[in-house]
C-alpha cells in the first residue's frame, strides 16, 4: 500500500518559498520584496533529544515502520515507507554536540501529523500491536478522518486520511 507523509511538525518537508530574507536587507520579505526573491527547495528534518533512543527507534520501526537509514551509539536517522520523509533521535548532552543540541526533550508541545492513504486500516493494525490510542478514530467537520498516539517521548502523532468537507 502506497502512503503519503504529510508533516505540520517534524519529519521532513519539502516545500517551495519566496526565500527567507530580503539578500540586501537580510530583513523578512515584504510584499514589494518578494517578487524579486529567488523561489528555493527548503528540507525540514526535525528530531528529538531523548534518553529513550532505543525505545524510540524500535516505537517508530514497529508502529510506523519507518527504516534506519544511519545510526551510531548517539545518533540515529530515521525515514519513512518509501523514504520520502526524515526524522532523527539524539541522546542528549553527547560531548560531540553543540549546549544547544543538550536538552532532552521534555514530552509536551510537539506533534507530528502522518497522512496515509488508509486511515481505518492502519487505525487497526495499530491498535493490534497494543499500542494505546489516546484520540480515538474521528472524522472532523473540516473533513479529516484521524487518529492519535504518543511517541515514547510524549511526541503526539495524528495519523490522517484528509479529504475535502462534507
Amino acid at each position: 500500500m502506497k502512503k503519503r507523509i504529510a508533516t505540520w511538525v517534524g519529519l521532513v518537508l519539502v516545500i517551495g518559498l519566496a526565500g527567507t530574507h530580503c539578500k540586501q536587507t537580510n530583513q523578512a520579505p515584504t510584499a514589494s520584496t518578494t517578487t524579486s526573491i529567488k523561489k528555493e527547495s527548503m528540507k525540514l528534518n526535525a528530531g528529538v533529544i531523548t534518553a529513550k533512543l532505543a525505545e524510540s527507534k524500535e516505537f517508530y520501526q514497529r508502529v510506523l515502520n519507518f527504516g534506519v537509514t544511519f545510526e551510531n551509539d548517539f545518533y540515529v536517522l530515521m525515514h519513512t515507507p518509501g523514504q520520502q520523509a526524515s526524522f532523527s533521535l539524539l541522546l542528549p548532552n553527547h560531548p560531540s554536540q553543540q549546549p544547544i543540541f543538550h536538552t532532552a526533550f521534555e514530552g509536551k508541545g510537539m506533534y507530528l501529523t502522518i497522512e496515509v492513504d488508509d486511515v481505518d486500516a492502519e487505525y487497526k493494525r495499530i491498535k493490534d500491536l497494543g499500542v494505546n490510542i489516546t484520540v480515538p478514530i474521528r472524522d472532523e467537520p473540516w473533513g479529516d478522518r484521524h487518529f492519535a498516539i504518543y511517541d515514547p517521548n510524549g511526541v503526539g502523532i495524528d495519523i490522517v486520511k484528509y479529504s475535502a468537507p462534507q
